[in-house]
Formats: structure tokens, C-alpha cells, sequence
């Protein structure tokens, strides 16, 4: 059975809500879900006063759990364009992994979120091309497959 890491960083929730979706389409398609979270780098004063809720009760993903997965869907929100400061300094610390060209081969997604309609998804992507390509990690988009990405009646 395939293992796949759904591995997020949420501050209010909204990327956590989507990838609801994203671990149960995983498990209709057979796949072994891992779940996890990118840890916050940001003080617990910083985040009552942005009037953040807790976080879930995933755990925390560090650089060795990664070579334990098949393939991995990274979710985030979109921060002027780029990942957020938590998702770079988790990258940040899987040197580590590179040397050791340990997650070369293994397949990834991304999906974000922003606060409005083309609010820099695209360029999310873009931007975190690198933290693949560096790795030897095979991007595989999602592409416009479903119907409802071209409705923006909502």
C-alpha cells in the first residue's frame, strides 16, 4: 500500500478544513494516509493577539519522518505570493535530507489557500518549485481535472 504524508500548516484552520477532503480522496483511492503538521514558529502571545485557535492535534512533522513516506501533498496558505515563514524554515532544516538525496524520486502536491479569488496560488506554486527540485522530489500537479475549479459563482 502507498504511503502518503498530507503534511500542513494552518493558522485558523482553513488548510486543515480542505485537507479533510484531500486524505479522503487518498483513502478512497487506497492510499495509507499519514497526517501532519508543520510546526509554528510564531509565540503563543503573536498568535492570541492575531486571535488564532488552537492547533489540531496532528503531530508535527520533522525531516526524518519524511523518508518514511511514498510521496507527499503539502498544504498551506499563501503568504504575498510565497509559503509562509513556517512552511521555509521546515524546509529549511531538511539539509540534511538533500546530502543524503534521501527523498529524490518521491512524487508531491501542493494546494493552498488565499483570501481571495487568484490571491497568488499561482505564484505559490512557483515559488515553492524549489523546495522540491532540490530535493529530486517529482512535483505532480492537480491541474484543472475538476469541474468546479471553473465556477466562480461563489
Amino acid at each position: 500500500m502507498v504511503k502518503i504524508f498530507v503534511i500542513t500548516y494552518s493558522m485558523y484552520g482553513h488548510i486543515n478544513k480542505v485537507a479533510e477532503s484531500v486524505v479522503k480522496g487518498l483513502e478512497m483511492a487506497g492510499a495509507e494516509v499519514g497526517r501532519y503538521q508543520i510546526a509554528e514558529t510564531l509565540s503563543d502571545e503573536i498568535l492570541a493577539k492575531m486571535h488564532a485557535p488552537p492547533k489540531a492535534d496532528f503531530p508535527i512533522i520533522t525531516p526524518e519522518d519524511l523518508p518514511k513516506a511514498d510521496g507527499f501533498i503539502f498544504g498551506f496558505p499563501t503568504r504575498y505570493g510565497g509559503a509562509p515563514a513556517q512552511v521555509r524554515a521546515f524546509f529549511d532544516m531538511t539539509g540534511c535530507l538533500w546530502m543524503k538525496q534521501a527523498l529524490t524520486g518521491k512524487p508531491a502536491g501542493f494546494f493552498f489557500s488565499t483570501a481571495s479569488q487568484h490571491g497568488g496560488q499561482e505564484a505559490t506554486v512557483l515559488t515553492s518549485l524549489p523546495f522540491l527540485a532540490h530535493h529530486g522530489i517529482i512535483y505532480v500537479p492537480f491541474g484543472y481535472a475538476h469541474p468546479n475549479l471553473f465556477d466562480n459563482s461563489e
